[in-house]
């Protein structure tokens, strides 16, 4: 026995110890990643939000350990004086009653009160931590809890304050040599940049990251919380969505500092890298197809076409290189056509379609399986600066993917396969659409749980199409594929501890009402993202376009003729992009981006319907 308690204390943490203290000081807005490294803190960048959010807001982030979309609370943040905290608070509970989640304002205070914590705040961002009295800067310990209060709460310590660089020093030598201290740069609320952060304590050596970002050199404002509350061994209430922080490496304030570089350019750079390039792209079409009419249109919208299908793959390279807007610019529109262009001269028909579709899906495969950073930093990721999804694939490669997987492998099929042969033909959609869904939704590679709906629901309608199998079995199928699929991701999340997207929104729900939120906050961010104005320009050509293609169907229909797997394959694409767009929480995104690839697809048919190559598939 004596042996076993031996081996237990050896075993504990350092930092659990009775008398662990935890300060987080908030440094001047102008503090930087090199400047926290040089003080020998590990560095790293924080999210203060989702989107540009008030300081007010960044720090409720903190203490509650969750956090929503503004759009998803009934009423805005009040503003915030030193006279009227305690109203203040009465108005914050109330707005987080509203929301459609488990959002507990002062919840890490509350925690660490009821573990007989001493907790300290001062400064500006004492009253946001928790109600009155403790914002008047006193120590406070809560009344015991029924129950033995538990003993490693008790003399342990968590004050929040405002300081200099030049404090920490001497801050962090009071606290200990067991003592955790968080610096991080006080948010602004005048844009969504991530703010500077620091840590020192036992452990921590490297650029700081989390199980919330996977990106080395990033965490979230949610992630503070589980990370104090794990220092003093306290149980994480189940509210808290974040992850605690770890340091990860060897300190590297340069990279950290190039990484928030790039996350700052992604939103603006898109119009003008992508938006350009496919403008330039359309316009020479345009002016080809003026001068010499089909005859040049026909080669040109091949070349168009492979583009934009190439368009992601190079978009990866950007990422990799981070170059300048212009060189990034000049990339795509050089790389892609000349891409298109060899493509098209070393496999002939569709056979290049196919070829292209494969690059580009096993590049984004290759990358999200390694658990690179890429994904996430090229123009068409998720775009972590947003604060909203840090690894994996997010909408715009979904709605794009979905297209690629499906219909790509309708395009193989014409291309490469001997004859007729739908029952071979029904099994390559279901095992490519398979294939992919596990590799973009799975929680250790893609985290999209998007993909795991869409793609297989894609790829059992065109197995279905192309297998012409009796309607209501055909319809059983399609349902049945993407719940089967979710059933195994769920499996393969728990027992390799991803701990993604699926299991924290879905599998840790506390019930029937959190599973009722999670729908809730899907369907209004959905209904919301048709009015944002970028996306609104395009929906009136989106609905334009579809009812051409059902007015004109026989047309559609004599394109593909000789074509089966790639007329199937289209069919299960319009479905994906359907079903994704009901089932999203960025709905129009997913239709716009579907859509676009479905035309590129389409545009590709109609240029194989004729001309020297038309015969080819």
């Amino acid at each position: 026995m004596t042996i076993a308690l031996g081996l237990l204390l050896l075993a504990a943490p350092a930092h659990a110890a009775a008398s662990a203290a935890v300060r987080l000081v908030w440094l001047p807005p102008q503090t930087t990643v090199s400047a926290l490294a040089r003080a020998s803190l590990s560095p790293g960048l924080m999210s203060a939000g989702l989107g540009t959010v008030p300081p007010e807001q960044t720090y409720l982030d903190v203490g509650q350990g969750n956090r929503l979309f503004d759009s998803l609370y009934a009423t805005d943040l009040p503003p915030l004086t030193q006279s009227n905290c305690r109203s203040w608070w009465h108005a914050v509970e109330a707005r987080a009653a509203s929301a459609p989640a488990e959002i507990a304002p002062g919840l890490l205070t509350r925690t660490l009160e009821s573990a007989n914590v001493a907790v300290r705040a001062r400064g500006g961002a004492s009253c946001t931590f928790s109600p009155p009295p403790i914002s008047d800067g006193r120590s406070r310990a809560s009344k015991k809890l029924s129950g033995t209060p538990r003993p490693h709460g008790q003399g342990s310590l968590f004050e929040v304050r405002e300081g200099t660089l030049r404090d920490l020093p001497s801050l962090r030598r009071t606290l200990g040599a067991q003592g955790l201290l968080i610096a991080i740069a006080r948010p602004t609320g005048r844009s969504d940049d991530p703010l500077p952060i620091g840590i020192a304590g036992p452990g921590f050596a490297g650029d700081l990251t989390s199980d919330s970002t996977r990106i080395d050199g990033y965490v979230l404002a949610t992630d503070l919380a589980p990370t104090v509350l794990d220092w003093l061994g306290i149980p994480v209430p189940s509210q808290v969505s974040g992850q605690a922080i770890r340091s990860e490496g060897s300190p590297d304030p340069a990279g950290v500092e190039s990484l928030a570089a790039r996350m700052e350019v992604i939103s603006g750079r898109r119009g003008p890298v992508i938006g350009i390039a496919v403008g330039l792209w359309l316009a020479t079409l345009a002016l080809l197809a003026l001068a010499g009419g089909a005859r040049l249109a026909r080669p040109a919208v091949r070349v168009v076409a492979l583009s934009v299908v190439y368009l992601p793959l190079v978009l990866l390279l950007g990422a990799a290189l981070e170059p300048g807007q212009g060189a990034e610019r000049l990339l795509v529109l050089a790389l892609a056509p000349l891409l298109a262009a060899v493509t098209l001269r070393a496999v002939p028909g569709y056979g290049a379609l196919a070829a292209a579709s494969a690059a580009t899906v096993a590049a984004y495969a290759v990358d999200v399986v390694a658990g690179s950073p890429l994904t996430s930093l090229s123009l068409l990721g998720p775009n972590p600066g947003l604060g909203v999804r840090f690894y994996g694939i997010g909408n715009e490669l979904e709605a794009l993917l979905a297209v690629l997987v499906v219909a790509g492998t309708g395009a193989g099929l014409a291309a490469f396969g001997e004859g007729p042969a739908p029952r071979r033909d029904a099994v390559w959609f279901l095992a490519t659409g398979l294939a992919a869904a596990i590799v973009f939704a799975a929680g250790r590679f893609g985290a999209d749980v998007g993909a795991a709906i869409v793609l297989p629901i894609g790829a059992a309608t065109a197995a279905a199409a192309i297998a012409g199998h009796r309607r209501a079995r055909s319809g059983i199928a399609i349902v049945a594929a993407p719940l089967a699929l979710l059933a195994v991701l769920v499996v393969v999340d728990l027992a390799s501890g991803a701990n993604a997207h699926l299991t924290r929104s879905v599998l840790d729900a506390g019930g029937l009402q959190d599973l009722a939120d999670v729908a809730q906050r899907r369907l209004q961010l959905s209904a919301d993202s048709f009015a944002r104005p970028v996306l609104v320009a395009f929906l009136p050509l989106v609905v334009l376009f579809a009812a051409l293609a059902v007015a004109r169907r026989d047309v559609v229909g004599s394109w593909l003729a000789g074509a089966a797997a790639m007329r199937a394959g289209l069919v299960g694409a319009v479905a994906a992009t359907g079903v994704g767009t009901l089932a999203n929480d960025s709905g129009a995104l997913l239709l716009v981006i579907g859509t676009a690839y479905l035309l590129t697809f389409v545009g590709f048919a109609w240029a194989q319907s004729g001309g020297p190559s038309g015969s080819e598939r």
